[in-house]
């Protein structure tokens, strides 16, 4: 189990199963009650019976995907996961930041996949909360990754102006 960050602490347990790989929705009738992070594609092939399972389901997403297919229903996941297939791959950072800003989603956005330190104060920015950290990484060293940056030059989801306007003060035009 990768090591978890939500909410700048470190997780001593985490309820959510990242169901990774299934045939069909028997997989969830196997262990009735536990909450499962289902993938996109699964959740549109099996939809009502992941909707009927007794357990909590939360949805992820590959980096490819984009957010239409689950907008109107975005209120029903506890947790949404975006999937970082690799490093220098940065399609998830936008997901998020739609999540939060357009979407207004209040729940969980966890990082999955090649998640590393470098990658935590950024991702913080565009609105993810939980980070289930790649199995090289030290938990503890990455929790300070949060404050390597006393700012950012740019807006983000918890500061919407640029660091221009905030020291400037907003211009009246």
């Amino acid at each position: 189990m990768p090591a978890i960050i939500k909410d700048g602490a470190i997780l001593t347990r985490d309820r959510w199963t990242l169901l990774r790989e299934a045939t069909g929705p028997e997989v969830l009738q196997a262990a009735p009650g536990r909450s499962f992070i289902v993938p996109l594609d699964f959740w549109l092939s099996y939809r009502a019976q992941v909707e009927e399972y007794c357990g909590e389901t939360g949805i992820w997403l590959d980096s490819h995907q984009t957010l239409e297919p689950i907008a109107d229903v975005l209120a029903k996941f506890a947790v949404i996961a975006l999937n970082f297939p690799v490093f220098a791959d940065g399609r998830s950072y936008s997901n998020a930041r739609e999540l939060r800003q357009h979407y207004r989603y209040q729940g969980e956005i966890r990082a999955i996949g090649d998640v590393m330190r470098d990658q935590l104060y950024y991702m913080s920015r565009c609105g993810f909360n939980s980070f289930a950290l790649r199995h090289d990484q030290n938990s503890e060293l990455c929790l300070q990754a949060f404050g390597d940056f006393s700012t950012g030059y740019q807006s983000s989801v918890n500061e919407p102006l640029p660091l221009f306007r905030r020291r400037g003060g907003a211009r009246k035009e």
